[in-house]
C-alpha cells in the first residue's frame, strides 16, 4: 500500500490540492493547517473525496519517533505534530512528504522514505552535537557552556 504522509509544509506548498493521490496526516497536523484555503473549503473536499485521511499513531510509534529524535539531537527542533508524522510513518512504513530538515534527518536515520517538496532534500544525515567555540568542548545539549559560559553552537556529525 502506498502510504504518503504529509506534514504541514506539504499543505502550505499545495501538494494535496494538485494531485488525485490519497494522502495521510495526523489530527495534530490537520488542526495546524485547517485554515488553509478555508474560503474554498479545499480541505473539506479532500476529506469528502477520501483523498485525505487522518490517522493517529499509537503510543509505541510516538515513543520510537521521540527516542530516534533524541538520539539524532533533533528533538528540540521538532513539534508534537512533527513527532506524530514520524510515528505514523514508522508504523505504516510510509513515505513522508516534507521539506523540514529535522523531520528528514530523523526519518533518514530510521531508514524511512522522504520526498522533498520544493527543495532537493537533505544530502547529509547524522547526529547533532553542541559545542563550545570558546573552549572547544562538546556537550550533549544546553545553551551555554558549563565550563566557560560561552553560548553553545550546534553542528551535524555526519554518519
Amino acid at each position: 500500500m502506498d502510504f504518503k504522509i504529509l506534514d504541514a509544509s506539504a499543505f502550505y506548498a499545495g501538494v494535496p490540492f494538485r494531485s488525485s493521490d490519497i494522502w495521510y496526516t495526523t489530527s495534530l497536523v490537520f488542526d495546524e493547517i485547517k485554515h488553509i484555503k478555508k474560503n474554498h473549503d479545499a480541505l473539506g473536499i479532500l476529506l469528502e473525496t477520501h483523498r485525505l485521511k487522518i490517522r493517529e499513531p499509537d503510543k509505541k510509534g510516538i515513543n520510537e519517533a521521540t527516542q530516534a529524535a533524541k538520539k539524532t539531537g533533533d528533538y528540540p527542533q521538532l513539534s508534537k505534530q512533527d513527532i506524530s508524522i514520524l510515528a505514523l510513518c514508522i508504523e505504516n512504513e510510509g513515505e513522508i512528504v516534507t521539506d523540514d530538515f529535522a523531520i528528514s534527518n530523523v526519518a533518514k536515520n530510521l531508514g524511512l522514505t522522504i520526498t522533498p517538496i520544493m527543495t532537493s532534500g537533505i544530502k547529509d544525515v547524522g547526529r547533532w552535537i553542541h559545542y563550545c567555540p570558546g573552549c572547544k568542548t562538546n556537550h550533549p545539549n544546553g545553551v551555554e557552556c558549563p565550563i566557560c559560559g560561552t553560548p553553545l553552537k550546534r553542528k551535524l556529525i555526519k554518519d
